[in-house]
């Protein structure tokens, strides 16, 4: 079975975490840069790393890399890759993105001409046609250019993989699943501690921590593009790999996770998304302000995406917010708080400074993870209840 190198994008500032995930998966990684963790694998790794990495936005197949200062120089270095081991005779291909960054071929329409140029005249000498009907299965290429360092590579995910199915309507403001999952994955939270999400929107941060602790893969309801890829992936890949993950799944595990929201529809919403994820039973949603946020038992998590005030006419809300969120939190004794906010005054009304601050990149948007650390619980010994 032949290897290839593997390239899976997160968002900037979480690498670590899915190195983790992927070390998990049992797989050797050769890089890790901004934004992405390459690694070595072969086509039942494709399957595997789709299905099961929660916090990769997809998985690329690397088909090449050279410098490039020229137009020409992209065009030839393109041509000479040996496209014909990854593209059929009727394959639909095209660059459906090209991102550079500090580089002297910066138009991004121009690259993705020349990129699917030189792929045709490759496939062409080798075929020995003229013309690609492309009426056979979609091969999407994308192109990143990082300081003239050219990387080529094919797209196996299709949609991104944070579309796990399960949330078709989303409330304000969503936070992504793959960020979800990997902010979750940062703290030491574990399935069988208390977990509260105050401000839980469509329901995002519980359904993913749900997940995570009945160990759902989180790719197993959708499709991929590569599945039709019967020149590079044997299908019987693809139904082993969604065996073991249900193999792995256990929904018989006892959990405390909660989610709370002051708007009743986007609570329905979040119900609708939990039961589409097949973990409604592992969490407790409820209508009900941060301002009355409370809890009985010690030692839980609060994980959480307050709002941002993106809209004018919701910053003067923000202050009350997160005063009344800060004051909330300071009655829980032994707990801990963590939350992802681009807020820059949200330290200042919550009224205590964080542990730690790490920077992450939503998107485009600047925001900061806060962590607030409560006290570690006692040892349980053997035998002894939660």
């Amino acid at each position: 079975m032949n290897t290839y190198e593997l390239i899976a994008p997160c968002h900037f500032g979480l690498e670590s975490v899915l190195k983790r995930e992927i070390y998990d998966l049992g797989y050797d990684i050769s890089s890790v840069e901004d934004g992405k963790v390459t690694f070595v694998g072969d086509s039942e790794a494709i399957c595997r790393a789709n299905i099961n990495l929660r916090t990769t936005e997809r998985i690329l197949i690397k088909v090449g890399q050279f410098k490039a200062e020229t137009f020409t120089e992209l065009f030839d270095n393109t041509k000479a890759l040996e496209w014909e081991n990854y593209i059929p005779k009727n394959g639909k291909f095209w660059v459906t993105k090209a991102n550079s960054v500090n580089s002297k071929l910066f138009s991004s329409s121009d690259i993705q001409s020349i990129v699917k140029k030189a792929i045709v005249e490759r496939l062409k000498e080798h075929y020995r046609i003229g013309w690609f009907e492309e009426d056979g299965d979609s091969y999407p290429i994308r192109v990143t250019i990082m300081k003239d360092i050219v990387t080529i590579a094919l797209d196996t995910s299709g949609d991104s993989l944070h579309k796990r199915g399960y949330r078709p309507a989303a409330g304000k403001a969503p936070i992504s699943e793959t960020l979800a999952a990997a902010l979750i994955m940062l703290t030491p939270w574990r399935g069988d501690r208390i977990l509260v999400d105050p401000f839980c929107g469509s329901g995002t941060f519980p359904i993913e921590a749900a997940m995570i602790a009945a160990n759902i893969a989180p790719g197993m309801n959708r499709k991929f593009t590569a599945q039709k890829w019967t020149n590079i992936i044997d299908k019987q890949l693809w139904y082993d790999a969604v065996d073991e993950a249900e193999d792995m799944i256990n929904l018989d595990i006892e959990t405390d996770i909660q989610g709370f929201d002051i708007d009743a529809d986007v609570i329905r919403k979040a119900r609708s998304n939990a039961e589409n994820a097949g973990v409604e039973k592992l969490i407790h949603f409820q209508e009900r302000s941060v301002a009355d946020l409370s809890h009985h038992k010690k030692y839980g998590f609060i994980i959480t995406n307050p709002p941002y005030g993106e809209r004018l006419e919701d910053k003067e809300t923000l202050p009350e917010i997160y005063s009344a969120f800060g004051r909330q939190f300071a009655k829980l004794d032994s707990w801990s708080a963590y939350m992802i906010t681009s807020y820059e005054d949200a330290v200042k009304y919550f009224g205590r400074k964080p542990d730690k601050n790490r920077k992450i990149y939503n998107g485009m948007l600047k925001t900061y993870f806060y962590s607030f650390q409560g006290p570690k619980p006692p040892k349980k010994e053997k035998g002894q209840e939660r």
